[in-house]
């Protein structure tokens, strides 16, 4: 396990969840683009993002299995290829309906062929500093607001919003294809079946009763508040500070300073997470989760904005790595990708919250204030959630035989 490929795996890793997630996350920043020039309503747009996460939702847990049966490359490089594929297409749509399908759907079930089975991947090639490892692969995905955001926000400003889509379709496909190619299939996969039966929690645990554990259900329901709790803030940032009078340019670095944030966020929380406890350090976050996001509420100034989304980005994105470090604590490797994408698959129905959300409220009340108070509840609710899981018991060993 002390392998040095697994470096490898970790850095594919990255450079896929960078590319996968910020492809997806361009969006918020296509929205106003797409509704001044198509006279779609910011509703009607920030629906595909809800749809996109319905579709992550629906794909992660059968994404996840099939890794575990086939290995992560074939599904990694399935999903590279369908996501570059369907933003090409979505670029292309004439109708707001057609858009809503081919950027939600088709992009969403693509995105979760990634994100599923390289997080089960990594867990699985590593022992030691597996938090730390996991929060790596994580930080590459929370660079997606310094490098895919601000280059779509460029590429806007000198195109029309559906070249630039196109051009970010492209760019996708040049990276995470190569990428794709470098994934290998966890040795821990491959170990006998006496070791695998040493680490299963329970012994001979299978995967419907991994499933049917109050342990995987309590995962499922915080990881799908955590989610509400952000996804919100996330999609609708930037709208928000231009609705202040913030450009859009100076808007979108809010995102980027988001996104360096949870760098640091994801690599902080994954060594307390190794030197504490993953459990521990993810019900703190939640926490302090809940209470970062409701101060956005409260902010109006460019500078302000900076300060939240710092706190915000820093703390968000160091908990969500560390839901597979306790999967991995929890259940057997050979099952996990089916658990991750189960619980992937409720993080993203709860991402899916806020989108429309925060449309709706928007085009309701003309101000975002009210989102950022429902989404403090919500983060308070899966903090309760949290902190009500009780690790399966350990495997009890045979005593030694006395001669």
């Amino acid at each position: 396990m002390e392998q040095p490929y697994r470096w490898v795996i970790v850095g594919a890793g990255g450079l896929l969840g960078c590319v996968a997630a910020g492809s997806m996350f361009s969006l918020p920043v296509f929205l106003r683009p797409m509704s001044q020039e198509t006279g779609w309503s910011v509703t009607g747009i920030s629906t595909a993002m809800t749809i996109g996460f319905l579709a992550m939702a629906l794909g992660s847990m059968a994404w996840g299995s099939l890794a575990d049966r086939y290995g992560p490359r074939p599904v990694i490089l399935t999903g590279s290829i369908a996501l570059s594929g369907s933003l090409a297409l979505a670029s292309r749509a004439t109708l707001l309906v057609e858009f809503q399908l081919l950027f939600g759907l088709l992009v969403g079930a693509a995105t979760a062929a990634i994100f599923v089975p390289i997080m089960a991947c990594v867990t699985g090639w590593f022992e030691t500093r597996r938090a730390l490892a996991v929060s790596l692969v994580s930080a590459g995905m929370g660079m997606a607001p310094l490098t895919m955001a601000p280059l779509a926000a460029w590429l806007v400003t000198i195109h029309d919003w559906r070249s630039a889509m196109l051009i970010v379709a492209g760019t996708a496909a040049a990276l995470m294809i190569p990428a794709a190619l470098l994934i290998r299939r966890p040795p821990a996969a491959d170990s006998a079946p006496a070791a695998a039966a040493v680490e299963d929690m329970p012994p001979q645990m299978s995967v419907r009763d991994a499933v049917r554990s109050p342990q995987f259900i309590t995962l499922m329901l915080a990881n799908f508040f955590c989610c509400a709790t952000h996804s919100g803030p996330i999609f609708h940032t930037v709208s928000y500070a231009v609705t202040c009078g913030i450009p859009m340019v100076a808007a979108v670095s809010i995102y980027s300073v988001e996104g360096l944030a949870g760098m640091f966020g994801r690599i902080g929380f994954g060594l307390a997470g190794d030197r504490m406890g993953a459990q521990r350090i993810l019900v703190l976050g939640l926490l302090a989760q809940a209470f970062a996001v409701l101060a956005y509420a409260m902010v109006g100034q460019l500078g302000g904005f900076y300060a939240v989304a710092a706190l915000v980005g820093f703390i968000y994105a160091g908990t969500m790595p560390l839901y597979a470090v306790i999967i991995r604590e929890n259940f057997p490797m050979r099952m996990m990708g089916t658990i991750i994408g189960g619980t992937a698959m409720a993080g993203s129905l709860g991402m899916s919250a806020g989108p429309i959300l925060g449309g709706l409220i928007y085009d309701r009340f003309g101000t975002y204030a009210p989102l950022y108070v429902a989404a403090w509840g919500l983060g308070l609710a899966a903090t309760l959630i949290l902190a009500t899981f009780k690790p399966f018991p350990a495997a009890k060993q045979p005593e030694p035989a006395v001669a």
